[in-house]
């Protein structure tokens, strides 16, 4: 957080008028680790998988003094950290994850988990009967770390935006609260990569027009904003900047994974004939994630071999995602070490759902600035004027398509 911005947020300001506020737990994967292994407290806690190509997905902050951070290739993290203890994910996060959230429904019932360690509260109907929203933060923070034995942060603020940075700028083990009189100024002091969306390549393109903070992105003319980074963008860019922000906080979600299978008609030997189905299937996948404004961290791959044994595997991504060839790589990987004979049916799933918004596409470093996700919203469009099948990967297109039975998940080949 910029030190200017600091004047403007925290646990003693005004609540009045700011009804949203956003739970993130500190280092979740990693403080449950330590929650459940008390030796680990101090140390290094380091959460990923473990093999050439894995990532970091969750780090102590005690890690994060080495440069470690969700996201980071797991070798480069251990050669910062050396002394680090890496684990793999477990099952237990899921099981803690619910539980948090059952606290949070105890003050409202309008809570949206955007992820499974992170969730948007609507507190307006809980003053009069619990008590302000700051008294609720409080009694929150409090709760989970005696009945879980971890920290969570809370930003309090207008919006769902306005609430995030503030959770963010409060980190670790705090809370944020940014008053109606002064979030503005609070707002436009930050660097312009604080607002959603604004990776490293368009913070480049912004840069280049003199954009440093949020209030100069606020002061610019949408027109000229728009010949930079397109008139969507530009349009998202120009509301965000002057916390104009109407989401509402929704407690039920419409879809909780986004899943497609496909059924071989005769079954597929080996990796050359099931990898390019596997490759569209996602790209299926994640287009149907695009067109409802979701993102998913959770990957899960479906098998069913020839004798109709099956089996799934699941693994949790470093962020959540909505591009095809990101789920293609993760569900191939696990596909490749689980496909052990020939292959009747396989599927891929996305779950632990987020708002793409919420999130934001940040572009890494030496990524192309027109990547996968760029191909694939071509893909879109061209999918959406001139049909399916108008688009297809050239693995398919080789292969001999009467092989295959696509069906929709909901209703599964027997």
């Amino acid at each position: 957080m910029n030190g200017d911005s600091s004047r403007f947020i925290g646990p003693d300001l005004s609540d009045a008028g700011t009804d949203i506020a956003h739970v993130d737990m500190d280092a979740f994967f990693a403080s449950v680790e330590v929650a459940r292994d008390p030796s680990l407290r101090g140390k290094p806690v380091i959460v990923g998988g473990l093999g050439l190509r894995g990532v970091v997905a969750a780090a102590s902050y005690e890690a994060r003094t080495y440069g470690v951070h969700s996201a980071l290739p797991m070798a480069v993290a251990r050669r910062r950290c050396p002394n680090g203890v890496f684990m793999t994910p477990t099952v237990s996060y899921g099981e803690v994850s619910r539980a948090i959230m059952a606290i949070f429904r105890e003050y409202t019932p309008h809570v949206q988990p955007i992820s499974v360690d992170e969730a948007f509260l609507d507190l307006a109907g809980a003053r009069r009967l619990i008590g302000s929203p700051v008294e609720i933060a409080r009694s929150i923070r409090a709760r989970v770390r005696e009945e879980h034995g971890i920290t969570c942060t809370v930003g309090i603020a207008s919006t769902k935006f306005l609430a995030k940075l503030a959770s963010e700028a409060s980190k670790p083990d705090g809370l944020g609260v940014v008053a109606r009189a002064t979030e503005l100024e609070f707002l436009h002091r930050l660097p312009i990569r604080a607002v959603w969306g604004i990776g490293e390549k368009t913070a480049e393109k912004l840069s280049r027009l003199g954009m440093r903070t949020v209030g100069d992105l606020a002061r610019l003319d949408v027109d000229a904003l728009a010949a930079s980074v397109g008139t969507a963008s530009a349009e998202h860019l120009y509301a965000l900047a002057r916390n104009i922000d109407p989401r509402p906080v929704r407690p039920e979600r419409v879809e909780k994974s986004i899943s497609n299978e496909t059924t071989f008609g005769t079954d597929a030997p080996d990796a050359s004939e099931w990898g390019p189905v596997l490759l569209e299937l996602s790209r299926k996948v994640a287009s149907r994630a695009r067109a409802a404004g979701w993102a998913g961290r959770g990957v899960t791959v479906k098998i069913r071999f020839g004798d109709f044994r099956t089996i799934t595997r699941s693994r949790m991504l470093a962020a959540p995602t909505d591009v095809g060839r990101e789920i293609y790589e993760a569900a191939r990987e696990m596909a490749d070490a689980a496909a052990t004979a020939p292959v009747r049916l396989i599927g891929v799933k996305l779950d632990h759902l987020v708002e793409s918004a919420a999130v934001g596409r940040q572009v890494a470093l030496g990524e192309p600035e027109h990547g996968w996700r760029d191909i694939e919203a071509v893909m879109d469009k061209a999918t959406e004027k001139f049909g399916k099948g108008a688009v297809r990967s050239a693995g398919r297109l080789s292969r001999r398509d009467s092989r295959v039975d696509t069906r929709d998940p909901g209703n599964p080949p027997g």
